[in-house]
């Protein structure tokens, strides 16, 4: 089906030191979206700016580009290249874009908004490593280090790298549902939804030579989301002891197993809120929460709005 609503407006924008693969994440992510987002990338004065790379940029667009901007990201930069003062060409580029736009931060970039003024009285969250000083130059920001992004509405910071997939997997998720977001997914090869709330740094994402690992019964579990899974169910499945079973899904996931199945029951029920009409109590049966006050409460619980509410919003946005 063609688009043929005018599509969002996203400036990416590159600052001096940034890091190559999360300028690009925008533009590939957004850009397979079928038409809905037009990306175009922009520095603060219109001229190349070097990378963390050995290879410096050259963009179409300078800062007017923020101006016209529905959304605008901006990519991370090199640690060293984070200050608390602003450069006067950055601030003035920033003083460009528009109120009530969009602005989303990868990385270390939210120490670029943090300098503008842009997270005071807000969450944010940034890359693990960098928290201390994050803390250090910012006490009075909220910043919470162990989740993949934080959405505070128009504000969205979001952690290192990779994490930059996941949010703007997120964005296309909350402005045209969760349909489109899979298709971006499958197009880009990437995982279609890791919750916000995801830990950023797991102790042991690959396990040790000739350790178990608890892929093949998280792989079994969803598959039976609508069961009443325990504990001893999911260890019994991966044939170790209770004790052993919930230490190495931690390591793995960075989530406890009752946690990480409450987030994938979730994330079922919005689907089925988003692609379908079944009642809410139905849906609550097919992704095993015993009752739809339960699937209610986790649902308030994991983004603040009820069933219906969420199905009006996301069921209009995919039309």
């Amino acid at each position: 089906m063609t688009y043929t609503e005018r599509p969002e407006r996203v400036a990416v924008l590159a600052l001096d030191g940034v890091y190559p693969f999360e300028l690009g994440i925008p533009s590939r992510i957004l850009g397979a979206a079928g038409g809905r987002y037009e990306v175009v990338t922009c520095t603060v004065d219109g001229r190349p700016v070097r990378t963390t790379a050995d290879f410096s940029i050259t963009v179409d667009h300078g800062p007017e580009a923020l101006a016209d901007a529905d959304t605008v990201v901006i990519a991370s930069v090199a640690s060293d290249r984070v200050t608390a003062d602003l450069p006067e060409e950055v601030r003035a580029a920033l003083a460009r874009i528009r109120p009530g736009t969009r602005i989303v931060s990868i990385c270390t970039a939210a120490f670029v908004l943090a300098a503008a003024g842009l997270l005071d009285g807000r969450r944010a969250t940034t890359h693990w490593h960098l928290v201390d000083r994050f803390r250090q130059l910012y006490p009075h920001i909220d910043l919470d280090p162990d989740v993949l992004f934080v959405d505070e509405g128009r504000i969205i910071t979001s952690a290192g790298a990779a994490a930059g997939v996941d949010v703007c997997l997120h964005l296309v998720r909350k402005d045209h549902g969760s349909e489109l977001a899979n298709f971006v997914a499958r197009a880009c090869v990437v995982p279609p939804f890791r919750d916000g709330g995801q830990a950023q740094y797991i102790e042991r994402p690959v396990p040790e030579q000739g350790a178990a690992s608890t892929a093949q019964t998280r792989a079994w579990a969803l598959e039976r989301l609508h069961e009443p899974l325990t504990l001893a169910d999911l260890a019994g499945h991966a044939r170790m002891s209770l004790r052993t079973f919930a230490r190495r899904f931690n390591e793995e996931v960075g989530l406890s197993p009752g946690r990480w199945l409450i987030q994938q029951r979730v994330a079922r029920a919005r689907h089925l809120l988003e692609a379908s009409d079944l009642p809410v109590d139905h849906i609550a049966g097919q992704v095993g929460f015993a009752t739809g006050a339960s699937l209610r409460q986790h649902l308030h619980a994991a983004i603040g709005v009820s069933p219906q509410a969420y199905r009006r919003t996301f069921q209009a946005a995919g039309r």
